[in-house]
């Protein structure tokens, strides 16, 4: 006899809770300290606010919910139930804050999320939970503003938070433009200036449009630089098209010279070229195709011709889609960021998958966005640089089209 819908949705629940690291039990079985996160399931709280269907604890304190639906439930609607869940636990019990600050509702096939630690909370699509350490991470946070001598915002821990990373968004020091031999063109400011502030707003993904030899690498360099020391970004994967271009990429991370104190960005972080599946835990930022980080997820090897290919070259090998599911070698919050290159081709099928896979902020970076690519992005176009305007700017050049007849191609 196959079990209730909602019977089935906590089945799926357990197996994602367990996958991420999380000790799942009963009431009658409940044993805090027997992880460094418990699931307990069907928690009552104080009278009036009913059961929650799980009560998250890390390290011995409460934190957050879960509210289980069956499959097809619209979870915008069930949002205000686990607000009242959160704000419904007895008083003699250890919290690690008042109401709990992790809401998550869940059809175990789709979840939503709430970080009540961020500056403005918002609900936001997760593939799966977070694991424990994450959230223990996001609960143990330094100060959120401290300054140094000069009264800037001082530079984060590698592991600080989201949480931290929307709130040090709100005091970034002001944008270098120029200094010793390095300059920024008036796009690229805008550019960066625009992101931050897309960013700042807690928008999930944001666009950048910059014609093709006008700097939009450069551009991203800048601002990943500026994310990681300043607003305490942990890792951020900057994904291309093949492997020629991962390995041109790392060259220009490592040639790009702080304006703001002299050193090489890889003097200061480690970056990452992914050339296996083994990813380096302490690189800040990690280089790679779309298709060696779906072979990743997918437990498998790359061929290296396959990582020399472009994306749409190597989906071609694959007549459909191949979903993903969660693997625990690589969990949900992996990344805070993710910026994408050639950004029109990494938004369909297979592809989309991997952008999706992660509770990370998504920039693509692109020079021919078209209709499905403003659509992936929300229509969150953060700046609009075409060839036109480059050429105007003396930034590029114009260009002619010759035909030319040799004896080969007539023939």
């Amino acid at each position: 006899m196959a079990p209730q819908p909602e019977a089935a949705a906590r089945e799926e629940i357990d197996l994602l809770l367990t996958q991420a690291g999380w000790a799942v039990q009963s009431m009658a079985q409940a044993n805090l300290h027997a992880a460094l996160g418990v699931a307990i399931r069907e928690f009552p709280l104080n009278p009036g606010h009913g059961f929650a269907d799980y009560l998250l604890y890390v390290d011995g304190k409460a934190c957050g919910v879960i509210e289980a639906k069956r499959q097809g439930t619209p979870l915008r609607g069930v949002e205000p139930q686990s607000e009242r869940y959160a704000q419904g636990l007895p008083a003699t019990l250890p919290a690690w804050a008042r109401p709990l600050p992790f809401l998550y509702e869940s059809t175990g096939v789709e979840t939503h999320f709430t970080n009540g630690q961020d500056p403005a909370p918002r609900s936001r699509s997760v593939f799966a939970f977070h694991r424990p350490e994450m959230l223990a991470q996001w609960l143990k946070l330094l100060p959120l503003v401290t300054a140094t001598s000069t009264g800037e915002p001082a530079p984060l821990a590698a592991n600080s938070s989201p949480a931290t990373v929307l709130a040090r968004l709100q005091h970034m020091p002001e944008l270098v433009t120029e200094w010793g031999d390095f300059k920024l063109w008036p796009a690229q400011i805008t550019a960066i200036r625009n992101l931050e502030a897309s960013l700042a707003l807690n928008k999930p993904r944001a666009l950048i449009q910059m014609a093709t030899g006008s700097g939009k690498t450069f551009t991203a360099i800048s601002f990943i630089y500026r994310l990681i020391k300043y607003a305490g970004a942990r890792r951020v994967l900057f994904l291309v098209d093949r492997g020629n271009l991962g390995r041109q990429t790392k060259k220009e991370f490592d040639a790009y010279v702080s304006p703001y104190n002299n050193f090489k960005f890889g003097e200061e972080y480690i970056v990452q070229h992914l050339s296996s599946n083994q990813l380096d835990t302490t690189a800040r930022v990690c280089i790679s195709t779309i298709q060696r980080v779906f072979s990743m997820l997918k437990g498998r090897e790359l061929a290296e011709e396959d990582d020399e290919r472009g994306m749409a070259q190597v989906e071609g090998l694959f007549r459909d889609p191949e979903p993903i599911a969660y693997n625990p070698r690589f969990p949900i919050e992996t990344f805070d960021l993710i910026v994408t290159d050639e950004a029109h081709r990494s938004i369909y099928n297979l592809w989309r998958q991997v952008l999706e896979y992660f509770d990370a902020h998504l920039v693509g970076l692109t020079a021919t966005p078209n209709r499905q690519t403003f659509g992936f992005f929300n229509q969150n176009l953060v700046m609009e640089y075409g060839h036109e305007q480059a050429v105007a700017d003396g930034v590029n050049v114009n260009y002619d089209v010759y035909r030319i007849r040799t004896e080969v191609t007539e023939a």
